[in-house]
C-alpha cells in the first residue's frame, strides 16, 4: 500500500522548475538596439520578442508550431441557477469548435494555429462545491496529468483556453480562496447573469468558502475542492509547458484562475506565461492585478474558448517577425 499523496509528484515539479534562456533574450534586445529605429520605440513588442526568445531558446525567435488547447468541463453548481445557460451548452460549444464554426476556428485559420479541444467528461459534472469537494485528490491529480499530455506532438507557442457553463462562478471561488475577499468581490455577469443571479453566485461562493475553510491554505487543495476538471487540466498543461520550456499564452478569467493556483504554490511558476487579454468579467481584472500581470490586449472580449489567447498569438508571431526582419541602422 502506498501512502504518498497523489499531489506529491506535482509538488516535486514545483521545486524543480527550469529557467528560460536569458542569454537568448539578451540577443533579442541587442537586435532591437541595432535596428534602424528610435530606442524602445516598439514598446511591448520588444518585450514580447525577448520573452519568446527566452522560452523557445531561439534568437531571433520564431514560432513554427503554435497550438491552441481548449479544455471543457461541467460543474455541479449549475443546478443552483448560477448561469442563464444550461449545462448542455458546454457540449454544444465543443461540437461547434469540432465542426469549424466557432470564433476560435476562424482565428486559428487567420493566424495559422493548430487546435485541440478536450472534452473532460462533460457527461459527468463535478460535485457541487457548496456541498462537497469538486474532485477527490486522486481524480484531480489524474486530470492534471491528463492536461500535461496536451503538449504531446510538440508546440513552441501554447495558447490555453476553457469552456464550461458556470466556470466564472468557479473561477470566482478559486480567486477568493487564493487571494481573499467574499463572493461579491469576485463574481460578475459571466454569460449574461442579471443582478439577482449574480447575488446568487456570490452567496454560493461564500457558502463554498465556508464549507472548505479548513483546507484552503494549500493551493492544490483549493484546486481540487473548489475547481473543476478544466481548471485541473489547465494547471497541468501550464506546468508541463514549463517543464519543456514552452511559452504559454493564457486566455480569460477561468484560465487565469487555474494559473493562479500555480502562482500560489510558487510565484515563479508562471514566468513562461503571458496573459493574453483582460475580459469584461470584473473578477478577471482584479485577479490579474493580484498576479502582477499586464495583459497584452484589451478588446472587451468575454467569450471564452481561447479567443483572446488566439488573437494574442497573432501579436506574438508578429513580434517574432519584427525582431528577425528589421534592418540594422546604417552607421
Amino acid at each position: 500500500m502506498t501512502t504518498a499523496s497523489p499531489f506529491d509528484d506535482f509538488r516535486n515539479l514545483f521545486a524543480h522548475l527550469p529557467e528560460g534562456d536569458v542569454a537568448q533574450a539578451g540577443k533579442v534586445w541587442a537586435l532591437f538596439a541595432k535596428a534602424d529605429k528610435p530606442k524602445g520605440s516598439l514598446g511591448r513588442i520588444e518585450d514580447i520578442a525577448a520573452w519568446l526568445a527566452r522560452w523557445t531558446g531561439r534568437a531571433p525567435p520564431t514560432v513554427l508550431k503554435p497550438l491552441v488547447a481548449i479544455f471543457a468541463g461541467n460543474h455541479g453548481v449549475v443546478a443552483q441557477g448560477v448561469s442563464p445557460r444550461p449545462m448542455e451548452a458546454t457540449a454544444q460549444r465543443v461540437e461547434l469548435c469540432a465542426a469549424g464554426g466557432a470564433a476560435i476556428n476562424q482565428i486559428c485559420v487567420a493566424h495559422d494555429l493548430g487546435l485541440k479541444v478536450f472534452d473532460l467528461a462533460l457527461h459527468l459534472p463535478t460535485a457541487d462545491i457548496t456541498v462537497e469537494p469538486a474532485l477527490d485528490e486522486r481524480g484531480c491529480a489524474a486530470t492534471m496529468a491528463f492536461g500535461m499530455e496536451a503538449i504531446a506532438g510538440g508546440t513552441d507557442l501554447f495558447c490555453i483556453g476553457d469552456l464550461g457553463v458556470a466556470n466564472t462562478t468557479v473561477a470566482a471561488a478559486l480567486s477568493a480562496a487564493l487571494f481573499g475577499g467574499k463572493g461579491a468581490d469576485w463574481v460578475g455577469p459571466g454569460s449574461g447573469a442579471d443582478a439577482a443571479m449574480q447575488a446568487r453566485k456570490a452567496a454560493l461562493v461564500d457558502r463554498a468558502l465556508a464549507l472548505h475553510s479548513d483546507h484552503l491554505k494549500d493551493p492544490l487543495e483549493v484546486l481540487r475542492r473548489l475547481g473543476g476538471r478544466e481548471f485541473a487540466a489547465i494547471a497541468g498543461a501550464i506546468l508541463a509547458a514549463r517543464m519543456e520550456k514552452i511559452p504559454v499564452l493564457l486566455d480569460g478569467f477561468a484560465t487565469s484562475a487555474a494559473a493562479a493556483v500555480l502562482y500560489a504554490v510558487n510565484p515563479a511558476a508562471l514566468d513562461h506565461c503571458m496573459f493574453s487579454h483582460v475580459s469584461t468579467e470584473p473578477g478577471h481584472a482584479r485577479l490579474l492585478a493580484k498576479l502582477g500581470a499586464r495583459p497584452l490586449l484589451g478588446l472587451d472580449i468575454d467569450h471564452g474558448e481561447a479567443v483572446g489567447a488566439g488573437l494574442a498569438a497573432g501579436l506574438v508571431k508578429t513580434a517574432a517577425q519584427i525582431s528577425s526582419g528589421m534592418a540594422a541602422a546604417v552607421k
